[in-house]
């Protein structure tokens, strides 16, 4: 198997791993210089380092790589260190370096107006993959979203029953009323996408939610909806709300969500539950 081709795979299908290279050797290993292993997320893995105690330290590591998606470097003393002595080194040094393979981060706009066009920029600089839905051709097109991975002026309706996003997905809704902005929000809140947010005041979020209750849409499904998206820097005019939704993105990316003001949703959320 080519690990190259596995690891295109793992990404194309929205899946994580681990690539493990040995970078580093000193002494006699039972492997090359260059050596790699790649851990998927189920645990299985494609290529070896060398086998033995080594390559299951590894595996514990690449595991804790792709929660932190974060890389390590790891370097053992195979002379010294007894438990190393399975039959399978011949003594030497060497170190390996693991680094995260993760999936694109694909953002889903619905919606091509000011904001979406200034949040397809900002996106695109910070890395994400941009699909941008409108059912508005003079909106969603070509010439106006250059760098666009695909790009749909469709009904919502025709399009979501065409799209798979995943845990590594953002859905940010910002059409141009609340009736599109319902209909997109019903079928994202039944995806697995890692953030979905609408645009628009509470009162709205409030209103939308009990209109999507009463369709049977579960209420704790609803409460990871970031509405309103983005945030809270103070700001007002397209632009800078575009930087304010990529923020929040970016926050949850990297893992910090714990600093995310994700109780404006569990607010609106409790308020609908009083209402």
């Amino acid at each position: 198997m080519d690990i190259y081709e596995e690891i295109t795979r793992l990404r194309r299908e929205g899946r994580r791993g681990a690539l493990a290279t040995i970078i580093n050797v000193r002494g006699s290993i039972p492997s090359f210089h260059s050596a790699k292993m790649l851990v998927r997320e189920d645990g299985s893995i494609a290529g070896t380092i060398g086998g033995g105690c080594v390559e299951a330290e590894v595996w514990e590591a690449a595991r804790e790589v792709m929660k932190s998606e974060k890389p390590q470097s790891l370097t053992f003393n195979l002379n010294n260190n007894p438990k190393y002595d399975t039959g399978l080194v011949c003594g030497g040094t060497l170190e390996i370096y693991i680094e995260p393979v993760l999936p694109a981060a694909t953002l889903y706009i619905f919606g091509a107006g000011h904001v979406a066009w200034n949040l397809y920029k900002v996106a695109r600089l910070a890395g994400f993959d941009v699909v941008v839905t409108d059912d508005r051709e003079t909106y969603a097109n070509r010439e106006r979203f250059p760098e666009a991975r695909d790009i749909y002026s469709d009904e919502y309706e025709r399009v979501i029953s065409q799209l798979t996003p995943n845990d590594s997905s953002y859905i940010v809704i910002v059409t141009r009323g609340h009736r599109d902005d319902m209909r997109v929000l019903r079928w994202a809140a039944e995806t697995p996408a890692k953030y979905v947010g609408m645009i628009g005041s509470q009162r709205k979020t409030i209103a939308i939610y009990k209109e999507l209750e009463k369709e049977g849409i579960a209420a704790e499904k609803l409460a990871r909806v970031y509405a309103p998206v983005g945030l809270d820097i103070g700001a007002i005019t397209p632009e800078e709300i575009a930087v304010s939704i990529v923020a929040e993105l970016i926050a949850l990316r990297r893992g910090s969500q714990a600093q995310l003001p994700h109780m404006k949703s569990t607010k609106a959320a409790e308020i609908l539950k009083q209402s």
